[in-house]
């Protein structure tokens, strides 16, 4: 592989830039990313960072929402943003040519959100509909509430929030967290595409003034529960199967994406092979791997009927027992498996500056370039470590009888 041309600066104002550069690619892609999310959160604003990222899209004072989305999309460009544990992210896709209006549509959002009266009473009822939307979604209800299991405090809080939460964001509170994090020092400006890594740094400078901020850090207690929940108008019972593992911060994190991928990455690996192809108890079965700057754990998502949820757990069990008998030959394929599907996932320009961004928090950007070295190197006796369960945390949502 071709080695790319990766650039890094910190600001005289504090906003880090980042920049893999890919001639004549067409295409560039384009993030604001705020280090910042649902961790940073005290109990009573939960939900809040969540609620500010939609809001940015509302309206500067440059631009009316719409404004916003046309720049982008009128030049054939994506536009999306979403917020995270320990980021939230603004970004865009677009045709080389015009990465200028990019950086000039993202920086306006980061920069200059007006915060409208009626603007924040309208976004927050359409976030209930998607509080209702996820509630009503059984995949996307376990996968919300698995953390609460696994953490007490902050991290057992459901990021978006709650009805009671938002209620209370007035636009004074809303203006008051923006600009206790929107900070310089908490801003990475990351591209890639063809871009000139001067006219980034330039544009970074002069576009931002120096602001200083400081986050709340949150401290996190794991802890280990099982719960079954119910709900009227579903068939299927939908489980989600979760264990701690190393935060991205520690080397050991590799051997946790290993071992995750053996148990549940695709169907080739051994739950989907034993429970789907063997068995027949599921349709959907997938395995992910969560990993931030100040926590970690594997999950496993299985769709089957109500009466057979202790059978599956069984199963899951025995098959993490089992990975005391893992060849050589089984790591070394999974191995494979994984550094190429980072080449696949990394060939997409936002794909790749995604990865910079994580990494990034993680506190080195480069790590994206050493994946495969750090894959390669995962050893048997760690991934074996890992799968030697001392406790999980397991939920159910079944249908109501």
């Amino acid at each position: 592989m071709v080695k790319p041309k990766f650039f890094k600066k910190v600001l005289d104002n504090g906003i880090s830039v980042l920049l893999e550069k890919r001639k004549n690619s067409g295409v560039v892609s384009v993030a604001f990313g705020v280090k910042c999310g649902g961790i940073n959160e005290s109990d009573e604003e939960k939900g809040i960072s969540h609620f500010i990222e939609h809001l940015l899209y509302k309206g500067t004072k440059k631009r009316t929402a719409m404004q916003i989305s046309e720049e982008i999309e009128r030049r054939g460009g994506t536009l999306n943003g979403y917020t995270e544990e320990e980021i939230t992210i603004f970004l865009c896709k677009m045709p080389s040519e015009h990465l200028s209006i990019a950086l000039d549509v993202l920086s306006d959002m980061v920069k200059n959100p007006l915060f409208e009266e009626k603007e924040i009473e309208k976004e927050r009822k359409v976030i209930f509909e998607e509080m209702k939307m996820r509630k009503d979604n059984p995949q996307a209800y376990v996968y919300d509430k698995i953390q609460s299991l696994l953490y007490e405090g902050n991290l057992a809080k459901d990021l978006i929030g709650t009805e009671e939460t938002l209620l209370k964001m007035d636009r004074k509170k809303l203006l008051e967290r923006f600009s206790k994090t929107y900070g310089t020092n908490n801003l990475i400006l990351c591209v890639v595409g063809d871009a000139d890594f001067d006219y980034l740094c330039d544009f970074a400078e002069k576009n931002f003034k120096k602001k200083i901020v400081s986050l709340l850090e949150p401290k996190l207690k794991l802890k280990n529960e099982t719960r079954i929940d119910k709900k009227v108008g579903i068939d299927q019972a939908n489980l989600i199967f979760a264990y701690h593992c190393p935060n991205a911060t520690n080397k050991k994190v590799y051997a946790s994406q290993v071992l995750g991928n053996i148990m549940a990455g695709g169907m080739s690996s051994r739950l989907w092979q034993e429970i789907r192809e063997k068995r027949n108890l599921a349709y959907g079965i997938r395995g992910s791997c969560h990993n931030g700057r100040l926590f970690g754990y594997n999950s496993i998502y299985i769709g089957t009927s109500r009466d057979k949820i202790e059978e599956v757990k069984k199963i899951i069990l025995a098959e993490f027992k089992k990975i005391k008998d893992l060849t050589e030959k089984e790591l070394n394929q999974v191995k494979e498996q994984l550094i190429g599907n980072s080449r696949i996932s990394r060939e997409d320009s936002q794909g790749q500056m995604l990865d910079l961004l994580y990494n990034e928090i993680y506190g080195d950007p480069k790590l994206s370039y050493k994946y495969e070295k750090n894959i390669s190197k995962v050893k048997m006796e760690d991934v074996k470590k890992i799968a030697d369960l001392k406790n999980f945390s397991f939920l159910a949502l079944v249908p109501e009888e």
